[in-house]
């Protein structure tokens, strides 16, 4: 089978295309032919080599993705040929908290992900794809939508009528916008794009700040809030936007910490943390149980990803280019 692989040093330029053999399943192993995958930012910075984990080489790359389940091995219960799944990106947590995932045991790094034609996968990190859903659609749920749904629902226990502030339109907070919207609850974005901000009014945000034309944006969100701040923060931009972050929340607010965009160095004094009494997270994707559950309200409210652009598999530097640059709206998505 052919795959792409970082085979003797990071950079995009060095994804290289390879033969592999075809994977052969093993007990409770399933072997599923790709259809789609999508992009995460983890997946820039694995191949670029800045990572805050190495990883060894060769390895291929991509956490999420879809396909249709070709063989499988014995004692296999959950899967049967024919179907088509999810991967998911923690392949050993099933549920319960996170000290049940195994770091070892990531998909895309360190074990070998799925920008192949076939991938191996262990049969319980298989959840069936969304029926509703095209392939496209369903490779973009394992790592953006389940660490939205975790952040929000899962941990967060998101209520109607709270208030969630997603920052950025990238995968995640879009996903965020959505599943807000779903339970109910009123969505204010921040994005340095007023073209983006209608956007994300359109799928039903109710007001959005530029950060570019209000660099002090916790202050515009205040406003936004009649002073009182708001419930919920999917924080993605690093210990910079976090300081905002924690002004911007309500005493007793819940910040999740998702990413680092904007980078890590900065100065986060505790002491704000301890006067609001703000809980902070960091939200690791989320366990399987996480993505079936979301998947059942995907499901029941007919929600669509959305889909900034998408890709033939083989034009993945292409396609990490287009993600380093911040320009997207949603999700970018390689079809096999």
């Amino acid at each position: 089978m052919k795959a792409i692989a970082l085979c003797n040093q990071p950079g995009i330029d060095n994804l290289t295309v390879v033969d592999r053999p075809m994977p052969q399943p093993r007990r409770q192993e399933v072997v599923i032919r790709v259809s789609a995958t999508s992009l995460n930012y983890r997946d820039v910075e694995i191949v670029r080599g800045t990572y805050h984990t190495t990883f060894p080489l060769p390895l291929i790359p991509l956490s999420d993705g879809v396909g249709e389940v070709v063989a499988i091995g014995d004692g296999v219960t959950r899967v049967k040929v024919g179907d088509r799944v999810c991967s998911t990106f923690w392949q050993r947590w099933i549920g319960g908290s996170f000290d049940m995932a195994e770091p070892s045991y990531q998909l895309g790094g360190p074990v070998d992900g799925l920008l192949a034609e076939y991938a191996l996968l262990d049969e319980q990190a298989t959840v069936p794809a969304p029926a509703h859903l095209s392939d496209v659609e369903a490779a973009t749920l394992p790592c953006a939508a389940v660490t939205a749904w975790h952040a929000l629902v899962t941990e967060g226990a998101l209520k109607p009528g709270e208030t969630v502030l997603v920052l950025g339109t990238g995968g995640v907070s879009v996903f965020a916008l959505q599943f807000a919207r779903c339970a109910g609850a009123r969505v204010l974005v921040t994005s340095s794009s007023d073209e983006k901000i209608q956007r994300a009014k359109a799928l039903g945000a109710h007001a959005g700040v530029n950060y570019r034309d209000h660099p002090d944006w916790a202050a515009e969100i205040l406003k936004l809030t009649d002073g009182r701040g708001v419930d919920h923060v999917l924080e993605v931009g690093g210990p910079e936007s976090f300081a905002q972050s924690l002004r911007a929340v309500r005493r007793g607010g819940q910040i999740n910490v998702i990413g680092y965009l904007g980078g890590t160095e900065g100065v986060i004094n505790p002491l704000d943390i301890f006067r609001r009494q703000v809980r902070v997270r960091g939200i690791p994707v989320g366990s399987r149980a996480s993505f079936e559950a979301m998947n059942r309200a995907i499901a029941v409210n007919q929600l669509r990803p959305v889909i900034h652009r998408t890709y033939e598999w083989t034009d993945v530097g292409h396609a990490l280019r287009d993600l380093e640059s911040g320009a997207h709206f949603g999700k970018l998505v390689l079809r096999h």
